[in-house]
């Protein structure tokens, strides 16, 4: 199926979390910490999305609020057309077997007091799928999808690899069949050598099981090897967003251009010739981030406007859509 034949299964709208920062005896607040400060893109059924970005950017809080995991400050999140902030408590507990995620540190992830039976049979108990014997062979069938031996339902996570609990993080993700999964940079805590077995697993899982990514990485390299498409972040706001093959080739945003910049090139004539784009300065506080575009303080080609007024979210081809002025 062509992406344009493909549905929307999730619309993210003007999307913002705000940490309150308070001070004093009465907790008065005296600011806010702004992690996603207004995002939008759209999630088509069967794809995956790239969030790529610098650490801090605000990538996971932004995965973390549109599961409702932490409730927005501002913004819309629709699921199949189901708007996942009207839903109370019970209605939004009745959708999460749609909607699952996988968290970047297995070592934490897990509960270490848990059998891998308990663990992955967890959201099975949850939702009142499978009794029995029926749940067992339930999890022995996860365990082997996900390339481990179905014998291992008693051990416990410390017996077993950081590649290996991630893999049993995953057949957890994927007990309940959901639709879409957030994969919260899902190898970084990972040996290089394990990390494209991971990604082929993923990779495996969505051909299988027909499923949705948004796979969030700082790993520019790695993202380019799994994404349909790609969003790039910066202190809370999306800068640039397109189909993966056009934002390697021909990167319209100054800070896409930067990131991509120092992606090492295996051929190393290329890479000697190649024009490095350097960023001086610290990224700033998302607590005061700076006033019109929030990339300008570091910038090369900053002009006077960019520190006065925001740049407008703008298509400027079909699918590829830039917020900067100078584009």
């Amino acid at each position: 199926m062509s992406s344009e034949e493909r549905p929307v299964l999730l619309k993210v709208e003007g999307l913002k979390k705000h940490f309150p920062i308070t001070k004093g005896v009465f907790r008065r607040q005296v600011g806010a910490v702004k992690a996603v400060d207004g995002i939008s893109f759209d999630i088509l059924k069967g794809e995956t999305l790239g969030l790529v970005g610098e650490s801090g950017c605000g990538k996971s809080t932004a995965g973390r609020v549109i599961l409702q995991l932490y409730s927005a400050t501002a913004g819309n999140v629709s699921f199949k057309g189901q708007d996942l902030m009207s839903l109370n408590k019970e209605d939004l507990r009745k959708q999460r077997p749609h909607m699952q995620m996988i968290f970047q540190d297995p070592q934490d992830s897990l509960n270490p007091r848990m059998t891998v039976g308990s663990i992955i049979s967890e959201p099975l108990v949850e939702h009142g799928k499978f009794k029995g014997s029926e749940r067992r062979e339930r999890v022995e069938q996860l365990l082997e999808s996900v390339g481990m031996n179905r014998e291992f339902t008693n051990r416990y996570p410390h017996e077993f690899s950081g590649g290996q609990r991630q893999r049993i993080g995953i057949a957890r993700a994927i007990a309940l069949s959901p639709e879409f999964i957030i994969c919260d940079e899902p190898i970084a805590a990972l040996d290089v050598s394990i990390q494209a077995q991971v990604v082929n697993l993923l990779e495996d899982l969505q051909e299988e099981y027909g499923l949705t990514y948004l796979f969030i990485s700082h790993d520019l390299s790695m993202i380019r090897h799994i994404a349909d498409r790609v969003a790039v972040m910066y202190l809370g706001r999306i800068v640039e967003l397109t189909d993966s093959e056009t934002l390697y080739s021909t990167p319209q945003h100054p800070y896409t251009q930067a990131l991509l910049s120092a992606v090492p090139i295996h051929d190393p004539k290329h890479e000697m010739n190649r024009e490095r784009v350097i960023l001086t300065g610290d990224v700033p506080s998302p607590a005061n981030p700076p006033p019109g575009c929030h990339f300008s303080t570091r910038c090369p080609r900053a002009e006077k406007r960019c520190f006065e007024e925001s740049p407008e979210w703008r298509e400027i081809e079909p699918g590829h859509q830039v917020a900067c002025h100078l584009v």
